[in-house]
């Protein structure tokens, strides 16, 4: 028997077991077969497949899934789209077993879980509108991903991505000259959370920034009394905000029309000097020149870049482009995030139209 002979025969003797059977680490699965994951966060994600274009018709994974198997009564997009459903998986979820973070949905759940089904015509009708709206859901995320990626590569093509390009300046030369213009929020007994209220002065912290772009997560307020004693530490529209404890070297610039606001330890805020360095300018070396990046690495300590400070940052070395050069990338990014607003709708609304689809067929 030579080697191709003895592949073929092992193979067939795996897939003369039984689909559910467990055996030497490998689970096997057919052509049509739907693959689910039982193991958190991936079946809380709906990780699923159906296996299509298998070697020899058969394939082999981990343990960490249930197959599915269609029958003369359900075909596999049917079964694909009732796992995709989040209410399926709440409920699987509600029945996993094991121990806190290695729970996993039992074949027992599978096996009398209560699905709708209507005759096969019908079954391949619905699927196929599921395919439509699911391919278009995917289309528009990844348009989405297409437009993330141009900033990075146009801010290179502009800038550079050597720190040779242009003089370098630090960024405590770039910020205004005002007093305080660097600053990181109140420390200690300074600010405490007992003095967290549900209106008032907002209060900036790294959820505001990490998603390298500014927005509104998790509300926290200060009473005006509170924000007197901590004004020097007001935030302004046009600040640069980077964060340096947590999830460090995440920035964003503040907003235009931001109320007042100051921010917390975990972040060092920026006042820049507009007539050398504008927000947009600093905010993208911050996160796509590899110069600027590579200072942030070395200064910092692990993975998650544990040790920035504003020591740090006011030392960071920044190339300097004119400030001409500066407008025309901000005059760019204007037109890519209008670009992006329209693709976040479009792609709002193509989810929506899936999540409805599903719950208009699962629903009952």
């Amino acid at each position: 028997m030579d080697a191709v002979d003895e592949v073929d025969a092992r193979i067939a003797r795996m897939a003369a077991r039984p689909f559910r059977e467990v055996a030497k680490g490998y689970t096997p699965f057919a052509e049509n077969d739907v693959i689910v994951a039982k193991i958190t966060p991936c079946m809380e994600n709906g990780k699923c497949a159906i296996g299509r274009n298998l070697s020899r018709g058969v394939g082999f994974g981990s343990t960490e899934f249930h197959v599915l198997r269609a029958t003369q009564r359900v075909i596999p997009e049917w079964l694909f789209y009732f796992w995709r459903f989040p209410p399926t998986r709440k409920l699987a979820a509600v029945n996993m077993t094991g121990s806190a973070g290695q729970k996993r949905v039992p074949q027992i759940f599978l096996e009398t879980a209560s699905i709708p089904l209507p005759d096969l015509f019908e079954q391949r009708r619905i699927a196929a509108q599921l395919q439509q709206a699911d391919r278009l859901r995917r289309t528009r995320r990844y348009a989405l991903e297409l437009t993330d990626a141009f900033l990075p590569a146009a801010f290179i093509e502009l800038f550079g991505a050597n720190g040779d390009r242009f003089p370098p300046t630090t960024v405590d030369e770039l910020a205004s000259d005002r007093p305080n213009a660097i600053r990181t929020g109140p420390f200690g007994s300074q600010l405490l959370h007992s003095e967290f209220t549900d209106s008032g002065v907002a209060v900036l912290g790294i959820d505001n920034a990490v998603n390298n772009r500014f927005v509104w997560e998790q509300r926290r307020f200060i009473t005006p009394e509170t924000y007197e004693r901590l004004r020097r530490y007001t935030v302004f529209p046009g600040d640069v905000i980077i964060t340096i404890m947590g999830t460090c070297g995440r920035c964003a610039i503040v907003p235009d029309k931001i109320p007042t606001a100051i921010n917390t330890k975990h972040l060092c805020c920026i006042t820049l000097n507009l007539t050398r360095c504008l927000p947009i300018y600093l905010h993208g070396a911050f996160l796509h020149h590899p110069f600027v990046r590579q200072q942030l690495r070395s200064a910092t300590k692990g993975a998650i870049m544990d040790g920035l400070n504003m020591e740090i940052i006011k030392n960071l070395r920044i190339p300097l482009p004119p400030l001409s050069l500066q407008q025309k990338f901000a005059a760019v990014v204007d037109r890519v995030e209008r670009l992006r607003a329209v693709q976040r709708e479009s792609l709002r609304q193509a989810e929506h139209l899936f999540a409805s689809l599903l719950h208009h067929v699962f629903n009952g």
